[in-house]
């Protein structure tokens, strides 16, 4: 049995973290689904950049939007969500076999509105109508300011992937945001059947960390975290609050692993896919390491619902001089300001295509907007 089955078998969903029009049209992506058990996707502005600008995959599209009168993130949205719809449509048959549990893909809000709460809730409305896809999730950073914004959302019936999401406290509050949005449902009557994930990103944390760290313990902090993290997830959902809802119809925000390739060249291509694997969990995998786990991946045990050794592991860090209160949020501010970069740098790439492919418009560029983030939120506790 392949590794990527295994993992599937034990409840966690493999999605893949990339998204291409060639991906789509040669058949790659629907030969993921059969042969390594992929059942979703993620997209975030740094893909589609890559996306974009790694061919002409686009071009036909972008000169036919271009000479409709579109232009910018009008031009963008209707690109990525002609992509989004065709894949979901391939993982429609995952969403309706599971009862909605899997079988997603996502698209993410502009990153300048990480600081803005309304300007987030209008966008997450704005693309959910656009999509027209059930199995569509809309990607809100779970920054201070988002995190009212996804409360509204899922008010409103708008499923939400919550991203940018660094610490175990970054989760809480997410889940936090969930819960609150389901209880207003819950009041107002409402049906309590709208999904969500929350996106822990692992791979940054020992990109930053290893630097300050001897030998033994490189490469431990962001599965300490992610260990931590998952504790509060499953006592989460054995919480009475949690049952309360649960009772009535809510389905769970499902905890997902977000950038779990390996970063550093030393360590193993399966480092973190190896170390995540955790029922009713998601690892979203970067294409290479998809590759690399289905090739020669081993699993090695599930992830303790305890948490295992990571509070032991995080003491022994943060004895050796890493204050991870203070690094969580500042990868949480570094995450949003580069998603911010990769957005213009996508929006200007689309502005130059469509100049060089429609010469007598003249094609929009990024809008710029400062991005300003408060502090992360207090430790986790659990």
């Amino acid at each position: 049995m392949k590794s990527t089955r295994q993992l599937h078998d034990l409840g966690q969903s493999l999605w893949l973290d990339n998204i291409t029009r060639t991906l789509l049209d040669d058949g790659t992506l629907a030969r993921y689904i059969v042969d390594y058990s992929v059942t979703g996707l993620t997209s975030n502005p740094s893909i589609f950049d890559a996306a974009i600008g790694g061919g002409d995959a686009y071009d036909a599209a972008i000169h036919a939007k271009t000479q409709a009168g579109l232009a910018g993130e009008a031009l963008f949205s209707e690109l990525a969500l002609e992509d989004l719809r065709r894949a979901a449509d391939l993982f429609r048959p995952v969403f309706d076999a599971t009862d909605q549990t899997d079988g997603w893909v996502s698209m993410e809000i502009s990153p300048l509105l990480a600081a803005d709460t309304a300007g987030s809730i209008a966008a997450a409305r704005r693309i959910h109508d656009q999509a027209q896809r059930a199995n569509l999730f809309v990607k809100i950073p779970g920054t201070p300011q988002g995190l009212p914004a996804i409360e509204e959302a899922i008010f409103l019936g708008i499923p939400i992937n919550v991203t940018l999401l660094f610490s175990c406290a970054h989760y809480q509050a997410a889940a936090e945001a969930y819960l609150r949005g389901i209880e207003r449902r819950l009041a107002a009557g409402l049906d309590l059947r709208v999904g969500s994930v929350a996106s822990l990103f692992i791979s940054r944390w020992d990109v930053a960390g290893n630097p300050q760290l001897l030998t033994e313990l490189q490469h431990k902090l962001g599965i300490a975290v992610a260990r931590q993290t998952y504790r509060a997830y499953r006592e989460l959902l054995a919480s009475s609050r949690w049952q309360k809802l649960a009772s009535a119809g809510a389905r769970p925000q499902r905890l997902l692993w977000a950038s779990t390739g390996t970063k550093d060249p030393s360590a193993p291509d399966t480092l973190y896919v190896s170390a995540l694997a955790a029922p009713d969990t998601i690892d979203t995998i970067p294409e290479k390491t998809l590759h690399a786990f289905a090739d020669h991946g081993r699993l090695q045990g599930v992830m303790p619902a305890d948490g295992g050794d990571a509070e032991a592991v995080l003491s022994q860090i943060a004895s050796a001089g890493v204050d991870v209160q203070a690094l969580a949020a500042k990868l949480q501010q570094d995450g949003a300001l580069s998603f911010v970069k990769s957005w213009q740098q996508l929006l200007q790439r689309i502005a130059e295509k469509s100049g060089a492919l429609a010469p007598d418009r003249a094609p929009s560029t990024a809008r710029q907007h400062p991005i300003d983030l408060p502090a992360g939120n207090a430790p986790c506790q659990i």
